[in-house]
């Protein structure tokens, strides 16, 4: 049993931001649950619409959420019984799924209405940061927009902090990939979701249009308590 259970908080390392943890008692297993969000489906419109966030949240991140937490119990099952092929089998629907409900729970965070400071430009030492590495916010968004359209196929554009180098990077990852993927000491501030399913509905084909657009609906609160409390 510790062995099963020591395997599946490895597995868990992923479930970072926001994730809610439930105890299955039945063998130990960690799973996660789909977090609430602060803010109702059509608080972000004109921006996103209500209908592509309830899809969003109650269908897309639900399955994610729903497949992780399946893989995981299957995961256990085959360590129980010593099947190394089964559990290097799951790591592909532990990783996409597992990334999945954590660059989601990110995503949530990131978002905030009009109407409580969504949208409103970075300050304090994020701002700075933004200006010092970039130029200005500006040309940050500029870059990330550039690169989230050029995403060839489904991913995430991500605001990342380095924290052993101190320094921000604008990087992209594949399919469900959560940032880590990319480097141990990158720590997500802000990621942009480029699945069709979190605009196509309302913006159709043409991507440019969305990522112009969420921007008016960005919560920098978040992305800089983040940033501070990574360099405190």
């Amino acid at each position: 049993m510790a062995l099963r259970t020591l395997a599946a908080k490895k597995t868990l390392s992923l479930a970072l931001g926001g994730a809610r943890p439930l105890a299955a008692a039945a063998r130990g297993v960690t799973t996660v649950a789909l977090p609430d969000l602060s803010y109702d489906f059509g608080a972000l419109e004109p921006a996103i619409s209500g209908e592509i966030m309830r899809l969003h949240h109650q269908k897309h991140h639900a399955t994610y959420v729903a497949n992780y937490n399946k893989a995981l119990e299957q995961l256990d099952a085959a360590i129980a019984k010593g099947d190394a092929s089964a559990v290097v089998q799951l790591q592909g629907a532990i990783k996409f799924n597992g990334g999945g409900h954590v660059n989601h729970s990110i995503f949530w965070k990131n978002l905030k209405p009009i109407s409580e400071g969504g949208g409103e430009p970075p300050h304090g030492k994020l701002g700075w940061a933004i200006d010092e590495d970039f130029g200005s916010f500006e040309a940050l968004v500029k870059k990330m927009n550039a690169e989230g359209a050029a995403l060839q196929g489904s991913g995430w554009v991500w605001l990342a902090l380095d924290k052993e180098a101190k320094k921000l990077l604008v990087e992209t990852t594949a399919n469900q990939d959560p940032l880590v993927t990319e480097g141990a000491s990158l720590v997500p501030l802000l990621g942009i979701d480029v699945w069709e399913h979190a605009y196509y509905l309302q913006y159709k084909n043409v991507r440019p249009d969305y990522l112009n657009n969420i921007w008016k609906v960005m919560n920098w609160k978040y992305a800089g308590e983040v940033y501070e409390n990574v360099l405190a």
